[in-house]
């Protein structure tokens, strides 16, 4: 009997199983010389599935030595142009055109191949995938139900990390050093493997690197030039997680199946953001709504009714395309690395469309950063509403995103303000981050806990009846003003003289910011104080309005007043003017005094926090024009 094998066949190894098992004993086996070309090509650029070809041929090679077969090879080799167009059919037809020379049957895996084939009147064997009958993996072996990911590398001794994702070692498995000889017979049956196997996928093949998914293990194969060495990484989930076993999973279900549907997951690598993406994913899919996947690699392990994809012609923005026609109701994007990752996120958002993304960060802070650099931060509340950073399997921290139009903490004159986003403890409401616009830079700003606040030195005064009264004259006012966009009551919560928190109904507040912040900054300029909106469900966290103030003498007669929110440096005959403040003869700041002759701080500014701890220290503060 005659066979051709194309180079599908070569590679995923099951001629020669069946040659093995003595289906094709004695038979002659013909390699056209256009799938040692191709393979030869595939090697040289680096590329695991050449080698385990080659490494095919050579055991059909020792098959012939040892009598069980005849092996020919025959035809000529193809061109650098032929190999070149290999994708489009080529090299296929050479192979063909053998079987077709030395009327032999024709063997094939490639089902485009297999129906050519037929069309050309051959004798056609089709080996479909096979889809059960699998024996274990050689690197299987090293294995057990503790081992999370297991490192082998060309001369040295294979190690694991075991353990729970709360709690991992890494570990010496074995005290006999790994060969390279050993790591290519492993590597040949993982790549044979993913081509057989229905669930099996080669992810990323380029020069040096194949990646590998088999089931729910990751294989990442690694050679010359890319690496320094042979070395094969595999990974494997240890524990299938549902969402109601994680803390906090009613927060994310009652905001992910509301309207805050913008979901970013930020977590150190190996800390438990894919198993909370998939939880989430297997929860959304089992009430109801269609969700999908966009994986580079696909590593989520999510049932059969998620359908998970994967970059189309090496692009995320093409799969977007795609999903925007299929329509989904959520998306798990898994994970977010490139600029165009990011940019694609925000669109599909924009879209409408339900988004959850996993990155890599070791802080919320990181997290933000990253996000900030890539989309403009005045939309970011609209794509991003909650933040989950997980720790150890964990969820750690909760912080909601919002949008608003005030002086970022830690700056003094209402001359800065500006639109910020905040991102707030979810829990306890504390603000954690602002990010804004600074001399056309933007900035991530965590902002400070207050620390305690220094011994008064005297019983704080209650306030004077006409501050009391200038208060509800800008209460009225700001009420007036504000009602214009909004049919609900505008509670108005004075800080200070300078500062207001107001709280509508949620859904005007977007109306009485304006586009931009056009119609707060037009309030804020007509009133003459800074005007902090904020949604009506924030009010039972917000501060209470201050009802009491302390005052501080620091010496050299000046004087510091404090409220809950703010500092104010009292220094009337410099009103107007631009000075420098010392602590002693040690310079701290510059500031501008303004025409009341005060100099307002927040109170947890790094620059409040440093006068105070000078108070503490019996410091004299000093002012001197510029």
């Amino acid at each position: 009997m005659k066979v051709v094998p194309d180079t599908s066949v070569v590679i995923d190894g099951r001629i020669t199983s069946m040659i093995q098992t003595g289906e094709y004993k004695g038979a002659s086996i013909i390699i056209p010389e256009a799938v040692v070309a191709e393979l030869e090509a595939q090697a040289n650029q680096g590329r695991e599935i050449g080698f385990s070809g080659l490494t095919e041929l050579q055991a059909l090679c020792k098959l012939a030595e040892e009598g069980t077969i005849e092996i020919k090879f025959v035809g000529v080799r193809p061109s650098l142009e032929q190999v070149k167009l290999a994708s489009g059919g080529e090299i296929d037809a050479l192979i063909r055109n053998a079987a077709i020379e030395n009327s032999a049957k024709f063997i094939t895996s490639d089902v485009v191949q297999a129906e050519v084939a037929k069309a050309k009147g051959l004798d056609v064997m089709y080996l479909r995938p096979q889809v059960e009958g699998f024996t274990p993996l050689g690197i299987d072996q090293f294995f057990d139900e503790h081992t999370i990911a297991v490192y082998l590398k060309d001369r040295v001794s294979p190690m694991a990390k075991k353990g729970t994702v709360k709690e991992m070692r890494l570990l010496k498995i074995r005290e006999q050093v790994s060969t390279e000889y050993e790591l290519r017979n492993l590597a040949q049956e993982i790549l044979e493997r993913a081509k057989r196997d229905p669930d099996g996928f080669i992810e990323l093949e380029k020069r040096g690197v194949t990646v590998v998914q088999i089931g729910s293990m990751r294989i990442a194969i690694t050679r010359r030039p890319f690496s320094d060495g042979m070395e094969i990484t595999a990974v494997r989930p240890i524990a299938d997680v549902s969402l109601e076993q994680f803390n906090k999973a009613n927060i994310i279900k009652t905001r992910i199946v509301g309207d805050k549907r913008g979901l970013l997951i930020a977590g150190s690598p190996g800390g438990g953001k894919t198993t909370l993406a998939q939880s989430i994913a297997t929860y959304l899919a089992d009430h109801g709504y269609v969700v999908k996947t966009m994986e580079a690699p696909r590593e989520l392990q999510v049932p059969d009714h998620i359908t998970q994809y994967t970059s189309l012609d090496g692009s995320m923005e093409n799969t977007a395309d795609v999903l925007m026609l299929v329509r989904p109701d959520f998306v798990i994007f898994d994970e977010l690395r490139k600029n165009e990752d990011f940019r694609v996120f925000a669109d599909m958002r924009l879209a409408g469309i339900g988004m959850i993304g996993v990155i890599h960060a070791i802080g919320a802070h990181d997290a933000l950063q990253r996000f900030s650099d890539r989309v403009d931060f005045g939309v970011l509340p609209q794509i991003i509403n909650t933040i989950i950073f997980v720790d150890k399997g964990e969820i750690t921290n909760i912080y909601d995103v919002g949008f608003t139009i005030k002086v970022p903490e830690g700056m003094a004159s209402e001359i800065n303000l500006r639109p910020v986003t905040t991102v707030s403890d979810y829990e306890t409401g504390d603000l954690v981050f602002e990010i804004f616009k600074y001399d056309g830079e933007t900035i991530v700003m965590p902002v400070m806990n207050p620390v305690a606040a220094p011994a008064p030195l005297k019983s704080p005064a209650p306030p004077k009846e006409e501050e009391n009264t200038q208060w509800k004259i800008l209460e009225k006012e700001i009420q007036r003003e504000i009602g214009r966009y909004t049919d609900g009551y505008v509670d108005v919560h004075m800080l200070s003289d300078s500062k207001a928190v107001v709280y509508i109904e949620d859904k005007d507040v977007p109306a009485a910011i304006g586009k931009g912040g056009k119609n707060i900054a037009a309030i804020v300029n007509k009133v003459g104080i800074g005007i902090d909106i904020r949604p009506r469900t924030e009010l039972e966290k917000a501060p209470a309005p201050p009802t009491q103030e302390e005052e501080l003498q620091l010496g050299g007669g000046v004087k510091i007043r404090m409220d809950k929110k703010q500092l104010a440096i009292i220094c009337p005959e410099q009103g107007g003017k631009i000075v420098d403040v010392f602590s002693g003869k040690e310079y701290l700041f510059t500031a501008t005094v303004n025409d009341s002759g005060e100099i307002y701080l927040a109170k947890n500014s790094t620059i409040a926090l440093e006068l105070i701890k000078r108070y503490n220290e019996g410091d004299t503060i000093k002012l001197r024009p510029v």
